[in-house]
């Protein structure tokens, strides 16, 4: 996710003026500033730091309160970068994750701020440093903050001591709050208010004398007030559009009003995904008058859950669950007849898993059958009619998957006819009756084989000597984050690696910001990736801020891997995972391989409060590539290898898109297809009936030949009497493969089984013994039979 609202601070000129002024007859001329609390200026600054954003907090492992040095603010430059000297580091002094927190700042006798003169009186005087006190994350690590940091994410110095304006003809002018003035000496002017043009630091501002030493300014009364407390606290301000909206304490019409009216103002692809909000209005606003006038909290939950489905937008979210909704989901999905099943690329819905002594297996259903009904409904109406609860989606092939996944699954204890057709077969019909399992529907889960703990990257060689690394999240600890993947870098080009495998298929999203800098480490050149276009309440509709263009930094040259790449992708690769996806295909710089394209989601989110302490996510910034085009939103990013979905990627075992993308690299790095097959040893001759006892070693297969008297159906099964050893059967005809078997049940029972093979009297076969992926050895039993 990136996310959604951008407020930069203004950031810091690294022009430093220098010199000893004297002082000007000018400076004599102001009035002194009306001092309180004359307690001779500030030694140290305290403040809290209130938040109510859902998002604040997320992927922060190194949060910072510093001064921030307001000379950009001043020159009205947003190009300035806060020069290190100037970074003054405070201490959080309660826990970050709990609001409000607090901070401390012990100020240096001499700051190394940038000076400025604002004091408007024709002069050349030293001037002042002005600072604010405001957060920062320190997403890169380093003891200051550099300029990755600085610009990263661009919202998160919107947490400061001033208040700044986002109206469109006085973008990010400050408008209120407090400022810490440092003064060398007692010749120094300042601004008292903010004159006619209500601006800061123009020609207009009337101004007064400081003292020497440092000064709080309250923006906030008319005229200024200057404070010279030695410990003055100092809060930041959490701007309005940072702040959650919070309609918990309405009723439920009232809330669904203030919601609907928050859509319709600032929901980002309105006219994209034409979304009719005053018709939906009308269609849902009844059922929320009727859970207020009868007190159900129940029916506003699904009333709401409900006007949220109506939104193809995988990013419009509900929580936390209800309890209303984790029941009806439970009771919807607590019956499985066994079966998993997928569309394919010819237009057929094939079953792709059986759970072995499920309804389906007993009924005789076979791996590959076509499904062609359920209940009597054609496959694809069945389909297309199934709920799935993991709505909403941007994309329809996302969706097309969750509801091939939910389309088999049904309440406990109902009977479900189906009409399936398996391989060689004629179309049957049987009635199943439903228990509880539920195998078949976690195999189908895209996070099958997550167990919670990953790193947010993980890492290793593959028998090919590529490197595989997978993204789990751009949401995790972003400094374990960025360590982790700058170690992989310097090992990749210490190790000389030439070729990269970058996982990305399993990856919710997280900061838009960290996904883009991570790409950034591919790329020798500075390129703009796109913008975000957010609402502005000023002029009531979106604006496009160009000084806000998402840009690589690049990271020093010794951590730019310059290798082939290849990035796997997938409809669980979403948000902020399709803009580090969508970055590599920038400058064609990566392979985007892949059977589906990414989810979709292509915006920036922020979060409401709803009654009955539940919050509703939305997307409020439109992401749009450089060119000002939709680019991700309801499309998603599209695989360059195209990897097909056919019985063979289906059934076949292992990971068809990994092994696409492993082959590809080898051939863009040798020039040449890698050579698929193993060199198998003789094993002999075998007869029917025989069981041969034999050994196979990593890396090696065993050829067995086989040739029948007459024509004849037959069983070959091969494995260790344990069931450990992951076994892979082949069977050829010449040099033609015609049958093969990696596991007899899927995942879950690895030994192989070819069953009901027809073979031609007279003819030679060659029966093959290997191992999945030839990556494993040891002993198996081979045995081939007359098929009953």
């Amino acid at each position: 996710m990136k996310i959604g609202f951008r407020f930069p601070r203004v950031l810091i000129s690294v022009l430093i003026m220098v010199g000893a002024l004297s002082v000007a007859a000018q400076a004599n001329e102001l009035e002194p500033a009306d001092i309180n609390n004359d307690e001779g200026g500030a030694v140290s600054v305290t403040g809290e730091v209130v938040y109510t954003n859902t998002l604040f907090t997320s992927g922060v492992a190194q949060p910072l309160v510093i001064l921030e040095d307001q000379a950009g603010f001043v020159d009205r430059d947003r190009g300035f970068l806060m020069p290190v000297a100037s970074q003054v580091l405070g201490q959080i002094t309660s826990d970050f994750y709990t609001s409000p927190f607090s901070y401390s700042i012990s100020l240096p006798i001499q700051p190394q701020g940038t000076y400025r003169d604002v004091d408007n009186d024709g002069g050349d005087d030293q001037g002042v440093q002005i600072y604010a006190t405001a957060y920062w994350s320190n997403t890169f690590g380093d003891a200051y903050l550099e300029e990755r940091d600085l610009y990263g994410g661009g919202w998160s110095s919107a947490y400061a001591s001033t208040r700044v304006t986002d109206e469109a003809d006085r973008y990010l002018e400050v408008i209120g709050g407090k400022l810490l003035v440092y003064a060398a000496d007692d010749a120094q002017g300042f601004p008292a208010g903010f004159g006619d043009d209500e601006l800061l630091f123009t020609d207009d501002d009337p101004t007064v004398l400081l003292p020497q030493g440092y000064t709080v300014v309250d923006l906030d009364s008319d005229p200024f007030t200057f404070d010279r407390s030695a410990n003055p606290v100092i809060d930041l301000i959490e701007p309005e559009g940072a702040a959650l909206d919070d309609f918990s304490e309405m009723s439920y019409t009232e809330a669904f009003d203030a919601m609907l009216d928050k859509f319709t103002r600032e929901y980002a692809f309105t006219e994209y995904k034409q979304v009719d909000w005053a018709a939906l209005g009308e269609q849902y606003r009844p059922r929320f008058e009727q859970a207020e006038d009868d007190d159900d909290s129940d029916a506003y939950v699904l009333a709401l859950r409900d006007f949220l489905w109506e939104i193809d937008d995988g990013h419009i979210a509900l929580y936390p669950q209800p309890a209303v909704m984790g029941n009806e989901f439970e009771t919807a999905i607590s019956g499985g007849i066994g079966l998993g099943i997928r569309d394919t690329d010819d237009g057929r819905v094939i079953v792709n898993f059986v759970t072995l002594d499920s309804t389906a297996d007993a009924a005789g259903i076979e791996l590959s059958a076509e499904i062609e009904a359920i209940n009597d409904t054609p496959i694809d109406e069945w389909i297309e009619n199934t709920i799935a609860y993991s709505a909403p989606f941007s994309t329809t092939h996302f969706e097309r998957l969750q509801k091939l996944r939910y389309s088999t699954r049904f309440p406990l204890g109902d009977s479900v006819e189906v009409t399936y057709r398996n391989p060689d077969g004629d179309s049957e019909t049987v009635t199943l009756e439903t228990t509880d399992e539920f195998i078949s529907f976690n195999q189908s889960s895209f996070n099958r084989g997550r167990t919670g703990l990953e790193l947010p990257v993980e890492y290793r060689v593959l028998d090919s000597g590529l490197i595989y690394v997978a993204i789990y999240s751009f949401s995790d600890n972003d400094l374990l984050t960025i360590q982790l993947w700058e170690r992989l870098m310097q090992t990749l080009n210490d190790s000389g690696v030439p070729g990269l495998i970058i996982d990305m298929r399993s990856n919710g999203g997280g900061s838009g910001f960290l996904a883009d800098q991570m790409a950034a480490y591919f790329f020798n050149e500075t390129f703009e990736l796109g913008n975000t276009s957010l609402y502005d309440r000023g002029v009531n509709d979106f604006v496009t801020d160009p000084n806000q263009a998402d840009d690589f930094f690049l990271p020093e040259e010794n951590l730019r891997f310059q290798g082939e790449v290849a990035v796997l992708v997938g409809p669980n690769c979403l948000s902020a995972c399709e803009f580090f996806s969508y970055d590599m295909t920038i400058d064609d710089r990566a392979a985007i391989v892949g059977q589906y394209p990414t989810g979709g989601l292509g915006g920036s989110i922020t979060d409401f409060a709803m009654p009955d302490g539940l919050f509703v996510r939305m997307t409020v910034g439109r992401a749009m590539d450089a060119n000002g085009d939709i680019h991700i939103e309801g499309i998603g990013v599209v695989p360059t290898v195209q990897v097909p979905i056919n019985e063979e990627t289906l059934l076949g075992g292992g990971d068809p898109v990994l092994e696409a993308a492993e082959t590809y690299l080898i051939e863009q790095i040798t020039g040449e297809a890698p050579s698929l097959e193993v060199a198998a040893s003789d094993g002999g001759e075998i007869a029917l009936g025989d069981k041969i006892a034999g050994e196979v070693g990593e890396g090696e297969r065993i050829a067995y030949t086989f040739t029948p008297e007459d024509d004849i159906v037959v069983t070959i099964t091969v494995g260790d009497a344990a069931g450990e050893l992951d076994t892979y059967l082949r069977v050829y005809e010449g040099d033609e493969l015609i049958a093969e078997n990696d596991d007899i049940e899927l995942g879950e029972v690895i030994n192989s089984s070819l069953e009901g093979l027809e073979l031609a009297g007279g003819t030679t076969y060659v029966i093959e013994v290997g191992t999945y992926d030839d990556a494993s050895a040891g002993a198996y039993e081979l045995e081939i039979i007359a098929a009953e």
